[in-house]
């Protein structure tokens, strides 16, 4: 019998030190998860106690879903931008981001990049709820993972998306925010269509 030969002893305790490693994720992953879910609560305590309506005294319904985050202004959005990124810093990045290369990039100052908050906020928002045992069914993780990361990560990340002047290699820090194309302004009065015409 050769010397590398793994004995039962050895293999018990390989097997014991495996058990520890995905223990250290499971419990990581649940203080990332419980880390990101106060400082949603904290938001969300954030934004009540707005008053009253002015009829009956009774509080104005809240909206049942949540707005746009570009659409944010002031206080409202930087506490709503402060939960996103505890939520990307804690479990978005640490469990789903990869290798950084020039066809998966990514950047360290994402909240720079409009697009990149929209997305990730709206996959965030899908999270909240396609994880919250009350609203998701057993499905709801799996749903999250294949309608709402999976899709989100590719756009962000590809060669061409909002992040493609920003880091292609960790050990080269670089952050570009592309420009914008130009729009020009509605001219006043009636705008027509020019439209060719047809010949036969």
């Amino acid at each position: 019998m050769s010397d590398d030969t793994p004995t039962l002893d050895g293999l018990a305790e390989d097997l014991e030190d495996l058990k520890a490693v995905v223990n250290g994720f499971a419990s990581q992953l649940e203080h990332n998860t419980n880390t990101v879910d106060q400082v949603a609560a904290k938001v969300a305590t954030l934004g009540d106690g707005q008053g009253d309506d002015g009829e009956n005294g009774k509080d104005k319904e809240r909206p049942k879903t949540p707005p746009f985050i570009l659409l944010l202004t002031g206080d409202v959005y930087a506490a709503e931008l402060a939960a996103l990124a505890g939520w990307v810093q804690h479990l978005l990045v640490p469990t789903y981001l990869g290798e950084v290369s020039s066809s998966a990039t990514w950047c360290a100052r994402w909240w720079d990049h409009p697009t990149a908050v929209a997305r990730l906020h709206a996959a965030w928002l899908a999270w909240q709820e396609l994880t919250d045992p009350e609203t998701c069914g057993r499905t709801g993780p799996s749903v999250w993972h294949r309608d709402h990361l999976d899709p989100m990560l590719a756009h962000l990340r590809a060669a061409d998306g909002p992040f493609a002047g920003c880091m292609t290699n960790p050990d080269r820090p670089q952050h570009t925010v592309l420009p914008v194309p130009p729009v020009e302004p509605l001219p006043a009065g009636p705008v027509v269509a020019e439209v060719e015409p047809v010949t036969a």
